[in-house]
Order: structure tokens, then C-alpha cells, then sequence
């Protein structure tokens, strides 16, 4: 590996732990900014419906933006985007003011689902020129970056720092952190060429095409299952812990700290299998690890149990996502365009699901909720031969003409 793809694969790991820094960072301090604005569990429900909002708009316009302007500039404003909203969400904590809360939230949404589109799509090209496993290992900065920042949160909680020092200073450092990043990373990944109406046609019929490919659609099926696995954890496993098996919320924290280790450490660990093992039992392991612990979480009776259950859950969920995109990224030709689909409808699981899941929480229970969720993962172990057995020096080595027509394994 040369240099510069050497820096350019360090600036990725940034690019993915800086979103996970600060959604963890505001996510831990939510109990606050809801007692600063005095806002009710419906009101603060509105609040919280500018993520969903911001997300649709990033990820419905990612696709188009990187065929037009190539990775590195939808990388950077979507980053931007979010360090700003950290920052606004903060000073609207401090104003008492929801509107300004929300509109900290639809940034970081717009910013997160825009910017982790094009920020996987040219990981996809650093494993394709490196020819090894490299989007487990920078979706674990990503969960790495929820530990870091969930601790550094539970810890300025407890010390009784502001809310808008708090995010102030994680939009201080992650903007440092993205301008020593965005330098590594080339122009023009991504970017359809040619004079602007030939782009226009080609775009198109790269996008209808790759939406009539079967294989795709099935690695899009993984990925939705697997990404609303790991969104619903995020978003309600420590409420399912305390209102589901009567933990204390600093119990229900910790496994949800759990949780996030057993991701991270799924993630850093999982290239070493897919190096020895291939994709497909290493993505139908997880699919099957997924299932079976949050199945445990739903179906059994037993704290102790379910509390075990979760780290089954983390391991599972952990892989999915990134194997499905690296597969997804060599299936054929146009290989931003078919990242930029399958992440398309990852990033709508994980960031759109879970607060659907919590309306039929509210009706039904949470625990009945995420049998949902189970149904998904269940299918993914069904789905996991789309993957195909190749690692990606197998991958590398097979010429560029034939990747479209290998069979799925």
C-alpha cells in the first residue's frame, strides 16, 4: 500500500468515527436538552423528527450528488454539517429554544445521511486498489466513536457540564479533526464524466439498471436488516432494558455500552474471518448471532439473560452493513452507483426504522416491537449467499470485465 492510499484510508477512519463522536455526544445528553426546554415526551418526539427529516433529505440526494460532484465535496459539506449542528443543538439547549434544537438535528441528519453515502463509497475504492477488507474496520471507528463519545457524555453528565460547552467543544475538535482529514482523500471518486447531458443519460441508466439487479436488491435486503438491527439498539436498547426487564437507567446504560463494544469489537476483528473465510458464513454467522440475541432479549423472562443476549446482539449486527456494501461495490459495473444504493437503503433503516419501531412501541410494548427487527435479521441469514464467498484479493484479481458476471456463491 502506498502512501497516499495509506493517508487516504486514515482520513476514512475519521471521516466514520467523527458522526459516531458526536450522535453518541447529543444522544447522551437528550435527558438535558429535554429539561432545558421543558418539553414533554410528545414535544420533545417533534424535536427529535428533525433527524428523520434531515436524513430522508441527505440520503434521497447523496446518489445524485456524488454522480455530479464526485465523493470528496459531499464528504465534506455532509461532515461539516454535522460538526455545525453539534454546535446548534447546543446553543439551542442553552436558549430554551426547540426550533433551534431541530434545526441542529435536520443538519445532522442531512449531514450524516448525505455524507456516509459517499464516505462508503470511497472506502468501497480504497478496498477494490487495496485489495483487502477495509469497511469492517472503518464502520468499527464509526462504533468506536459511540463509546468514546457516550463515555466522554455519561462523564460530562455526571460533572454537571453545560449541555452547549459540551457539544461547543465536540464541534470544536471534530472540525479540527475534518480539516486534518478531508486533505488525504481525491477528487473525483465517483464522478460521472463526460459533457453534462451524456452525464445526465449515463447517471440514468446506471440507476435503472442497478435497480433491476437481483443480487443487488439482495445485498440491499442484508443491509436494511442489518442497519435497523443496529439502529434500533441505539435508539432504545437502554429504554428496553429498564421498561422491558425492570433494570435501574444506569443498568439499561451500561448494557447499552455493551452493546456498542461488542459492534466495535465485531467490526476491528471481522476483516481477520472474511480474510480466512470468505463473506458468506461470515455473514450469515452474524445474521444468525443477531437473531438469536435479540430473540433472547425479547422472548426471555431473565435479566442476566437478555443483558448476555445483547453482546450476541452487537457481534451480530456488527458486520452486515459494511460486508454487504464491499460485495455490493464489486458486482458489477458502476460500482459508486450500486455502493450508493444498497447504503441508500441501509442509512433509511438506521436512521429512519427506529422511530417507527417507537410508535409501535407505544402501542404494543417495546419488547413486541422488536420482533420486527427479528423478523429482518432472520432473513438476512436467508439473504447471506448474495454476498458471494470472495474476499476482496480474490475480488482484485479478477478481471474488471468479468466481475458482473460472477454468480453469486
Amino acid at each position: 500500500m502506498d502512501l497516499d492510499t495509506r493517508r487516504r484510508r486514515t482520513a476514512l477512519f475519521l471521516f466514520f468515527l467523527i458522526p459516531g463522536l458526536s450522535m453518541s455526544s447529543w444522544v447522551t445528553r437528550t435527558p438535558d436538552v429535554r429539561d432545558q426546554l421543558g418539553a414533554s415526551t410528545a414535544q420533545m418526539g417533534l424535536v427529535l423528527f428533525g433527524l428523520s427529516v434531515g436524513s430522508m433529505i441527505g440520503i434521497l440526494c447523496s446518489g445524485t450528488l456524488v454522480s455530479r460532484f464526485g465523493t470528496r465535496p459531499v464528504m465534506a459539506v455532509g461532515t461539516l454539517l454535522i460538526t455545525v449542528s453539534m454546535a446548534v443543538i447546543g446553543l439551542g439547549a442553552m436558549a430554551s429554544s426547540a426550533p433551534l434544537v431541530t434545526a441542529g438535528l435536520v443538519l445532522f441528519g442531512a449531514g450524516m445521511g448525505g455524507g456516509e453515502v459517499a464516505i462508503n463509497i470511497d472506502g468501497a475504492e480504497v478496498e477494490r486498489i487495496t485489495a483487502r477488507t477495509v469497511l469492517p474496520t472503518l464502520h468499527g471507528f464509526f462504533s468506536l466513536g459511540t463509546v468514546v463519545g457516550a463515555s466522554i457524555g455519561i462523564l460530562c453528565t455526571a460533572a454537571d457540564v453545560p449541555v452547549h460547552w459540551h457539544l461547543v467543544a465536540v464541534a470544536v475538535v471534530t472540525t479540527a479533526m475534518f480539516g486534518y482529514a478531508i486533505r488525504a482523500i481525491p477528487a473525483g471518486v465517483g464522478k460521472v464524466s463526460g459533457p453534462a447531458k451524456a452525464k445526465d443519460t449515463e447517471a440514468g441508466a446506471a440507476k435503472a439498471k442497478v435497480w433491476r439487479d437481483r443480487q443487488l436488491l439482495l445485498l440491499g435486503g442484508i443491509i436494511l436488516a442489518m442497519a435497523l438491527a443496529e439502529g434500533a439498539a441505539n435508539d432504545w436498547l437502554p429504554l428496553l432494558m429498564v421498561d422491558g426487564h425492570d433494570m435501574d437507567a444506569a443498568l439499561g446504560s451500561a448494557v447499552y455500552t455493551g452493546f456498542a463494544a461488542a459492534m466495535t469489537l465485531g467490526r476491528f476483528v471481522g476483516g481477520f474471518f472474511i480474510g480466512r473465510l470468505g463473506r458468506k458464513p461470515v455473514v450469515r454467522a452474524s445474521a444468525v448471532s443477531a437473531t438469536l440475541g435479540i430473540a433472547l432479549v425479547v422472548f426471555s423472562d431473565s435479566a442476566v439473560l437478555a443483558s448476555v443476549a445483547v453482546l450476541f446482539w452487537g457481534l451480530g449486527a456488527s458486520l452486515g452493513f459494511p460486508v454487504a456494501l464491499s460485495a455490493a461495490g464489486d458486482s458489477g459495473e458502476n460500482p459508486a452507483a450500486r455502493v450508493s444504493l444498497v447504503a441508500m437503503m441501509g442509512y433509511v433503516a438506521f436512521l429512519v426504522g427506529p422511530p417507527c419501531l417507537g410508535f409501535l412501541g407505544d402501542h404494543y410494548g417495546l419488547r413486541t416491537a422488536m420482533v420486527v427487527v427479528l423478523a429482518f435479521t432472520a432473513l438476512a441469514v436467508l439473504l447471506a449467499p448474495a454476498v458471494g464467498s470472495r474476499t476482496p484479493a480474490t475480488v482484485a484479481a479478477q478481471p474488471e470485465g468479468e466481475r458482473s458476471t460472477q454468480p453469486c456463491d
